[in-house]
């Protein structure tokens, strides 16, 4: 009998999590607990950490979880490998549901960097206004670059003092075009800092960018072990046993 362990926190994941529950599936939605208010799953949900890898280990043997779906972030890179380790250990089938990466086209101005250090050294001297559009977890080394004023975008407002003066959006997407060229030039954004997420519904603002011409640091998805990966909720229904199950 199949019982399954979402790893969420994206929208994809939640897409997932409703075609499961249409199927009937027996499942677990998991949330990471960075964010405080997660939107609500039509599935028995847990929030926080597992302890590492032995932590999910015994949390996989002791649920009797039969497959694991990794849904998280794509730049969530140390639960992805953890996943991966405890999946091994325990013998338990593993898919990740990831999205493809956004390509650059005709017209962006994308200078691609490795990794958050390196898109603070590319940032110009000159002050500037710069969206940070990278989560809050990660925006600690910008406070080199304190000339600049930065724009910030959470899902939830801040809990603790920031490491540097900004101006805090709190709103959750997905984004719409218009809505993203307008706050873009309200504010007088000259630079953009992101992460290549891909998907749709964080998109917008990098379309936006193209349509301005703004220039775009573009941090590079991270390393991840070897793993079965899929694009769309239907494989991973597929691969669930369950083609059928994807009406509403």
């Amino acid at each position: 009998m199949t019982r399954a362990l979402i790893l969420g926190g994206t929208a994809d994941a939640s897409l997932l999590a409703a075609a499961i529950a249409r199927a009937g599936l027996d499942a677990v939605y998991s949330y990471g607990g960075r964010t405080r208010a997660p939107a609500d799953q039509p599935l028995p949900t847990r929030i926080g950490g597992f302890g590492g890898v032995s932590g999910l280990a015994d949390y996989i043997r002791g649920e009797g979880i039969t497959h694991v779906i990794d849904a998280t972030h794509p730049f969530a890179a140390e639960m992805s490998r953890h996943a991966v380790e405890a999946c091994a250990d325990t013998g338990t089938p593993l898919i990740a549901l990831e999205r493809t990466p956004w390509i650059k086209t005709p017209g962006d101005n994308w200078i691609e960097v490795a990794d958050v250090g390196a898109a603070v050294t590319v940032l110009p001297e000159l002050p500037a206004n710069v969206f940070l559009a990278i989560g809050r977890q990660h925006i600690a080394p910008f406070a080199t670059k304190p000339q600049h004023t930065y724009t910030l975008r959470f899902v939830d407002p801040p809990e603790a003092p920031l490491p540097f003066a900004a101006d805090v959006i709190v709103s959750r997407g997905p984004f719409t075009l218009d809505g993203e060229l307008q706050m873009l030039r309200r504010r007088g954004i000259a630079t953009i800092v992101a992460r290549n997420s891909g998907g749709d519904g964080a998109r917008a603002k990098i379309d936006a960018a193209r349509m301005l011409g703004l220039p775009v640091i573009m941090i590079s998805r991270p390393e991840l072990p070897e793993r079965w990966r899929v694009e769309s909720v239907a494989d991973v229904m597929e691969w669930l046993g369950h083609r059928a199950c994807l009406g509403a």
